[in-house]
């Protein structure tokens, strides 16, 4: 029987554990993809403590994928073959019934599939998906700089695009850890004022290489002042973990301004709710996309340049690669690298 490599959580709260197991083999509707990288997000800890609906174990980390297509199962109906360049992100498919999905918002499918927390994930040599979760990755993307893009990246592109901000716009990044030194890229990219909000002005002369225009340092300042006076912000995307960071910068949103919130901070958010209504201030989340998104993604980060910072572990070093990545002290995103170009 061919084996390959995995890398498993066996039990809530279990370590990763190295393993062999049996190649899959893809269902109907389903392909194969041999993994040439994985990133290590934050949200694998969801299924690493059993913090996320579903998780059966053992499972097998790991939703930002990127590697080629290796076996396409029957009835899949897209035009997929073997050795596509191709990345798998958060969806990993979606059940096409449900009240969601019939009215097209298939990244809130109530039945959706995640790689590496509801099935099996990319910290293995090969994964299988449902074939509608695959988008096409540009050829002269490397697998190790495409897999952090394909939840990270998306994450910041989509809400970009979707915030109501248009070119010119001032467009405030609070954070610039693994989603904002990303965050930042994208929106100078996207032609917004940019303004980079972090602790320290150790972080500006950072924020300024990823095409911030001003930065803003949250120890020495008070980022909703320092918003103001540049006159108000249209979009705040909220990266951080606390919810107290994110209420500082509230009184900093310009006329319809409004806070997304990106980082799934476990506080509260400080509001008393009549700072919203003068400025019809708004505060809303934002939850990554589908495979067409993250094939979006991956093209525009080619086309202008945006460029996830990576520290990069082999397969067999996940454990450690995971710890990495849970310390908060990688720059900034931790990727496993399992050959291939």
């Amino acid at each position: 029987m061919s084996v390959m490599r995995a890398v498993q959580v066996s039990r809530q709260n279990g370590p990763l554990e190295l393993v062999e197991r049996p190649i899959p083999d893809p269902p109907a509707g389903w392909v194969r993809v041999k993994v040439q990288a994985c990133g290590i997000c934050h949200s694998d800890s969801l299924a690493k403590e059993g913090k996320w609906r579903d998780v059966t174990y053992p499972v097998v980390p790991g939703h930002e994928i990127a590697g080629v297509v290796d076996a396409v199962g029957r009835e899949v109906a897209a035009p997929w073959k073997e050795g596509d360049g191709v990345g798998i992100g958060w969806f990993g498919g979606n059940c096409n019934y449900c009240d969601p999905c019939r009215r097209g918002d298939l990244i809130s499918c109530e039945n959706s599939r995640t790689p590496g927390i509801t099935m099996d994930g990319g910290y293995a040599d090969y994964v299988i998906v449902p074939a509608s979760a695959l988008a096409r990755r540009p050829a002269d993307l490397q697998p190790t700089d495409a897999a952090p893009l394909l939840c990270a990246g998306i994450t910041m592109f989509n809400s970009l695009r979707n915030s109501g901000a248009r070119a010119g716009d001032l467009v405030a990044i609070l954070g610039i850890g693994g989603l904002g030194h990303l965050g930042v890229q994208f929106a100078a990219r996207m032609g917004f004022h940019t303004v980079a909000i972090a602790r320290g002005e150790d972080k500006a002369e950072l924020a300024r290489s990823l095409g911030a225009h001003q930065y803003i340092d949250s120890d020495a300042q008070d980022p909703a002042k320092e918003l103001k006076a540049l006159g108000g912000a249209r979009v705040v995307l909220a990266t951080v973990t606390s919810g107290k960071a994110m209420g500082a910068v509230l009184d900093g949103l310009g006329i319809d301004g409004r806070l997304i919130v990106l980082g799934a901070a476990t506080d509260p958010l400080p509001l008393a709710p009549a700072r919203l209504i003068g400025g019809r201030r708004g505060i809303a989340g934002w939850p990554s996309g589908t495979s067409i998104d993250s094939e979006d993604t991956l093209r525009f980060s080619v086309m202008t340049g945006v460029k996830s910072m990576n520290e990069i572990f082999p397969l067999e070093r996940a454990a450690e690669a995971y710890d990495r990545m849970m310390s908060g002290k990688a720059r900034f995103r931790v990727v496993l690298s399992l050959g291939g170009a």
